[in-house]
């Protein structure tokens, strides 16, 4: 894998870490009543959950190792 690919691949997962950091401070502002909690938890799940994706496609596609290609 040539060292472009790896340092692309590092600075996009960098800036989807900064980007689903961001949104989760976002979503947690301020929790003002019970009420909204659980409903901060998903939303908070989701956005992880968005962001192991994209990590997951990065790697799947940027950091392929040429030795498992048939």
């Amino acid at each position: 894998m040539s060292l472009a690919k790896k340092i692309v691949s590092y600075v996009l997962i960098t800036l989807v870490l900064v980007f689903t950091i961001v949104s989760i401070l976002g979503i947690w502002d301020i929790i003002r009543d019970l009420e909204n909690v659980v409903l901060n938890i998903i939303y908070s799940l989701i956005v992880i959950f968005a962001a192991s994706a994209v990590i997951l496609f990065i790697f799947n596609v940027f950091m392929k190792d040429s030795e498992h290609k048939p």
